[in-house]
């Protein structure tokens, strides 16, 4: 099984790349972040003829996240038990989904940006983090992916230039604390070994050429339980798809199972 993961920064706006994608690398099992949209507001004809199924969250122009499945989708869960809330009134994001694809249970996962160190955005980030690694302590025992955007650079040459991030977010020690967490529950970053850095990136912003200049950020993953990293025979990050006029500033990071 080939499974994927994107944060693809408008699923209307970039589905040609999304089916693009799907077929450039026989993607069995791809999840999305930011999708953006409401579910019916979702352009989904195209992906349903080429046989995949769909499992979607989103509430408006923000967020939102997606599993896209051509193994079977089973068992939708949005939002994962305790999940906190943000805004005023308080409201639940759509920032997780889950669903068993092929056997394996997959969680598109979309980690609040953080802002800055002083926001309260910041304490939300770490309390949402929180939250999810004591759920997911309970899905260690079954293959489980926790893969997405998770917003954190969990080493220095994770970023093109740590000495540029001392005071932001990202790279603070208690967010690399949180990420720290699932890997000692033992959650394995199954990406690493196969496509180590310095240098290798996920994320490049759209400002002043980051991506030409190579000046970007580790911070999509695919965490496994050890019955899921057990299996994992490659995997790599596709930097072609963020080349391009029209693309996300995010990369595809791909995963192959046996």
């Amino acid at each position: 099984m080939r499974l994927a993961t994107w944060n693809v920064n408008s699923l209307r706006s970039r589905i040609d790349r999304v089916e693009k994608l799907l077929e450039r690398h026989e993607i069995d099992v791809l999840a999305l972040q930011e999708t953006k949209a409401r579910v019916d507001q979702l352009p989904l004809m195209g992906l349903e003829s080429m046989g995949y199924e769909v499992a979607s969250a989103g509430f408006s122009q923000w967020n939102g996240v997606a599993i896209i499945s051509r193994v079977g989708i089973e068992d939708v869960e949005v939002g994962f038990e305790g999940m906190p809330e943000w805004g005023e009134p308080q409201a639940a994001e759509a920032r997780a989904i889950g669903a068993t694809c092929g056997g394996v249970r997959v969680w598109s996962l979309y980690v609040p940006n953080g802002r800055k160190v002083d926001d309260p955005h910041f304490v939300y980030k770490l309390d949402w983090l929180t939250r999810l690694r004591a759920a997911a302590q309970g899905w260690r025992d079954q293959p489980t992916a926790l893969v997405g955007d998770w917003n954190i650079a969990p080493q220095d040459d994770d970023v093109f230039d740590i000495s540029q991030f001392r005071t932001s977010t990202h790279v603070t020690p208690p967010e690399r604390a949180a990420f720290q967490g699932f890997l000692d529950d033992g959650y394995a970053d199954v990406v690493r070994p196969h496509a180590p850095g310095p240098g290798v990136y996920t994320y490049w912003d759209y400002y002043r050429q980051r991506f030409e200049r190579n000046r970007g950020m580790r911070i999509d993953f695919v965490l496994g339980s050890p019955s899921f990293a057990e299996r994992v025979t490659g995997a790599f990050i596709d930097t072609e798809e963020r080349a391009g006029q029209g693309a996300s500033d995010h990369a595809p990071v791909v995963v192959d199972l046996s």
